[in-house]
């Protein structure tokens, strides 16, 4: 069975309702980014942090949903070994039924200690003081300690980034959707891409990529529409 390997970004959620964060009206230009997705925002301020992960949680958990987009990604795991890269926090791809993805930057839906960060909590979590989806500075862990959010701040490391570029090395075919290109290290990923690899890009406003990228420029889940027609017929 060939293997498709997905790179995801915002655009792919953003027609489920979540706030892509670069475009007009996106979350930057109503939360600056410093303050509420950086390394050194959680240190100055970890309240607001809390406040803002623990609001998006609610979101989505009340009104965001999985689209088509995320669906037809499910259903070709009929036809291929399907693996999701994605850059976006949200759990709408597993919550769409795909069974292997691996989260650049983090998970929205979980916390982890401060103390010891490999104790990793999904949210709501019998084993914080908190028990459900929102969480403050006092927030703790069985152990007492305090927690944050299990999410990768702008100024820290990408752990996952090694394991993603491994997975692009084996694609047979490897697939884009709803991203700028601009955030590396994620946009570095289509460098790993094999020669004899096809390629596809979807994105109704797409970055410059090689002239060998298959282009689909439409929003995701037409996109992924088309894709799979391509594909499977």
């Amino acid at each position: 069975m060939k293997k498709l390997v997905v790179s995801s970004g915002a655009g792919i959620s953003a027609e489920s309702g979540m706030s892509t964060y670069r475009d007009a009206g996106g979350l930057w230009d109503k939360y600056p980014v410093m303050e509420v997705a950086s390394a050194e925002g959680f240190a100055a301020n970890p309240a607001l942090i809390h406040d803002f992960y623990s609001n998006m949680r609610v979101k989505m958990t009340e009104t965001i949903k999985p689209n088509a987009a995320h669906y037809g990604l499910v259903e070709l795991e009929k036809h291929f070994d399907v693996r999701i890269i994605t850059q976006n926090v949200d759990d709408l791809h597993e919550r769409a039924g795909s069974t292997n993805v691996l989260h650049l930057h983090g998970e929205l839906m979980k916390m982890r200690s401060m103390t010891h960060p490999e104790r990793v909590y999904q949210l709501p979590c019998d084993q914080l003081t908190d028990k459900g989806l929102v969480t403050t500075v006092d927030t703790r862990d069985s152990y007492g300690d305090p927690v944050r959010p299990h999410i990768v701040f702008f100024g820290e490391a990408v752990p996952n980034m090694e394991p993603a570029a491994q997975l692009v090395s084996e694609a047979d075919i490897f697939v884009i959707i709803g991203t700028s290109l601009v955030v590396y290290p994620a946009a570095a990923l289509i460098q790993y891409v094999r020669k004899d690899a096809q390629v596809y890009y979807i994105d109704p406003r797409p970055a410059s990529v090689p002239s060998w990228v298959h282009l689909i420029e439409k929003p995701a889940t037409e996109g992924v529409a088309e894709l799979i027609q391509t594909l499977v017929g």
